[in-house]
C-alpha cells in the first residue's frame, strides 16, 4: 500500500498528512487530523452522516480518497462556526432538531448547502435535497420546520 505525503486544507487550516493513498477523507479527518464531528455511518455514501463541504458543496467524505484530493478547500462541521452560531446551528437548537444527535453534523452540512443553492426552496425541494441524510430517531419533521423557519428570516 502506497503512503502519500500531502498538504490539505481543512477549515482554512493547512495540514501536512502522511497516510495510505486509499484512506477515505472521513478517516483522514477523524483519525489523522482529530476532527471527530464528521461521523461514520455506512461507509458507502448512502446515509449522509459523513457529509462535509468540498469547495462549498456537500459531499460524502467516505467516498473521497486521499489520492483523489487536489487543492480543494474542505470544511467540516467544526469549521462552519467557532461557537456553534451558524444560522443553521442556531435554528437547529431552537427547534430541538437533534435527538441522539449522531446524524446532525451531516444534516446541518447538507442544509447549509441546500440554503446556498436555493433561495426559496419549496417543501418538496427541501425533502428531496435532505432525503439522502438518514436519521434513526426520525427528526425529519423538525428538520423541515427548522429549514422553513430559516427561510422566513432575512438571510442577506
Amino acid at each position: 500500500m502506497k503512503i502519500l505525503k500531502k498538504r490539505i486544507n481543512i477549515n482554512s487550516k493547512d495540514y501536512q498528512v502522511e497516510a495510505p493513498e486509499d484512506i477515505s477523507l472521513l478517516w483522514l479527518i477523524r483519525d489523522h487530523i482529530g476532527l471527530t464531528g464528521t461521523k461514520f455511518g455506512c461507509g458507502k455514501g448512502l446515509c449522509g452522516a459523513c457529509t462535509i463541504h468540498i469547495e462549498g458543496r456537500a459531499n460524502r467524505s467516505c467516498l473521497y480518497k486521499l489520492k483523489d484530493l487536489k487543492d480543494e478547500q474542505i470544511t467540516t462541521i467544526e469549521g462552519i462556526s467557532e461557537k456553534d452560531q451558524h444560522p443553521v446551528q442556531v435554528v437547529w437548537n431552537k427547534f430541538q432538531v437533534a435527538q441522539c444527535g449522531y446524524c446532525q453534523s451531516g444534516q446541518i452540512m447538507t442544509a447549509i448547502d441546500l440554503l446556498k443553492r436555493f433561495s426559496k426552496p419549496t417543501k418538496d425541494t427541501i425533502r428531496k435535497e435532505m432525503k439522502g441524510n438518514l436519521c434513526r430517531c426520525g427528526t425529519y419533521p423538525r428538520i423541515e420546520k427548522a429549514i422553513e423557519a430559516l427561510l422566513k428570516e432575512d438571510r442577506s
